[in-house]
């Protein structure tokens, strides 16, 4: 982390260096610094959660995204597939500024958006964007990041089977959301709609400014364990149906 901040210094080269995301707590010291100088380095973070698997729990990230959504003038992008992550390297490129880039270990789909009626991956440089709408004013709000977008999409399809409309926010990066104006926020959370889940393999902290007091999380409590990566992300409920399951659980509490 030092020397990627000395290569940056230098004015000269876009460095990026990457490791395991829950082995940054070794070099938080040094992106510390490149945020307070404003230095252009790039983190690629990757085994970014459970999904990791038979590592174990010490190589499982749970705190870390909430950890370093704190740090000022950090920019955290956790793209859903592949068309994010290009896009959303594009967009840490056109920025002056250093920004981790947090990747999955295990394999995802790569969304077919025009045949599935998916908005474009160019809007991860908004930091949050509709990824898939309903007709008219939405009953929930099903927000996510990295890979567990997914499960709000087959979220969507299910409650819609159920007469629920709900809309897909997929959010790689709140820093980049927050920049933009309160017209284009409340394009994509509006207000008046206050049934809303959200769903990432972390702890739910970050995501209470956006759920609001009726909103629920489905997030992390707990440190990981060994076991499969599919096995572990049903253990601990990010699953579709648990993403259909509270978004009923919010609805009825409106």
């Amino acid at each position: 982390g030092g020397i990627l901040n000395g290569i940056a210094a230098d004015e000269l080269t876009r460095p990026y260096g990457g490791t395991f995301f829950v082995f940054a707590d070794y070099m938080r010291g040094a992106v510390r610094l490149a945020a307070l100088m404003n230095l252009p380095v790039t983190y690629v973070w990757t085994h970014d959660s459970i999904g990791v698997g038979e590592d174990g729990p010490t190589h499982q990230p749970v705190e870390h995204l909430t950890a370093y959504r704190a740090i000022p003038n950090l920019s955290i992008v956790r793209p859903m597939d592949g068309p994010e992550t290009g896009y959303a390297w594009l967009e840490i490129l056109r920025r002056d500024a250093p920004a981790g880039l947090i990747l999955t270990r295990q394999g995802l789909p790569t969304l077919h958006r025009g045949e599935e009626g998916l908005a474009s991956a160019a809007n991860v440089a908004k930091g949050a964007y509709i990824l898939k709408d309903t007709e008219g004013t939405p009953d929930v709000l099903l927000m996510g990041s990295g890979s567990e977008v997914q499960l709000a999409v087959e979220a969507a399809k299910e409650l819609a089977k159920q007469g629920v409309a709900a809309r897909v926010i997929s959010v790689p990066c709140m820093e980049w959301f927050e920049q933009q104006d309160d017209a284009y926020k409340e394009q994509v959370m509006p207000a008046a709609v206050t049934a809303r889940v959200s769903v990432e393999a972390g702890l739910p902290d970050p995501w209470y400014k956006y759920l609001g007091c009726k909103g629920k999380a489905v997030a992390m409590d707990s440190f990981g364990l060994p076991g499969a990566a599919g096995e572990l992300f049903e253990h601990f409920g990010f699953t579709a149906d648990a993403v259909v399951a509270k978004a009923k659980e919010v609805l009825s509490n409106k």
